[in-house]
């Protein structure tokens, strides 16, 4: 504990930050700036947003040119400031993947598991054509998918349930998260790759998709039934 700390007496509010910092000169302040938003960040768990970084600089000073500045600083370091899930954090960089993996036997830094074929495949039609119901991805595969498959990917919060779908029984629909941005290095799903790359770079197929052509892992032994409706939980 800080001598201010112990100083400060029970249900006493800590001094309030200068942000303004008014009696540094230009450049001190410019750097004291940079300074605050990359302890900021690096000290957060999650990508931070710019709004919680606008609380430690001066009203009129430029984010984007903090930011700018901290990432050419960081240009021969083996870390990088990314932009990613609508905030912005550390993040190594992906060259140096193979040997974290050698360490720690995790991919760049971030532990994330390579989802299963059948996974990624709803994942991916969650990503582009939500909200979007169960019911809705079983016609677009042509196969059921099945709660359980919905269920893994909700407990990895990959995603989450949108809003009630305008058909008949008001079924759940689904929708990507923020982790699912962290986890595949995007900032908003504008930066999703078209279909036509995806096709061009052998990734995707919308022939085999819509004829069904998909691993069995996809749908549960028996079909589940009528989609999620007005008094269930949604899976």
């Amino acid at each position: 504990m800080s001598e201010a700390s112990a100083r400060r007496k029970p249900n006493e509010q800590p001094a309030l930050l200068d942000t303004e910092l008014e009696h540094l000169p230009a450049e001190l302040r410019w750097r004291e700036w940079m300074g605050r938003v990359e302890a900021v960040v690096f000290a957060a768990s999650e990508p931070v947003p710019r709004a919680v970084l606008a609380r430690v600089v001066g009203k009129n000073c430029n984010l984007e040119l903090i930011i700018d500045d901290i990432r050419a600083e960081l240009a021969g370091r083996p870390y990088e400031l990314v932009s990613v899930a609508g905030g912005w954090q550390h993040r190594t960089r992906k060259v140096f993947g193979d040997a974290i993996h050698a360490a720690f036997g995790t991919s760049a830094g971030e532990g994330a598991k390579e989802l299963p074929q059948a996974q990624a495949l709803v994942l991916m039609c969650i990503a582009y054509f939500q909200p979007i119901t169960r019911g809705e991805l079983s016609s677009f595969f042509g196969k059921e998918v099945s709660r359980d498959l919905i269920g893994m990917l909700r407990a990895q919060d990959l995603i989450a349930s949108g809003p009630r779908s305008p058909q008949p029984g008001a079924p759940y629909t689904y929708v990507t998260t923020k982790t699912f941005l962290s986890q595949f290095g995007l900032d908003t799903l504008r930066q999703l790759p078209d279909f036509e790359a995806l096709e061009d770079a052998g990734l995707l197929s919308k022939e085999k998709l819509l004829a069904g052509d998909i691993p069995a892992g996809l749908a549960s032994g028996e079909a589940d039934g009528e989609d999620d409706v007005v008094g269930e939980q949604a899976p």
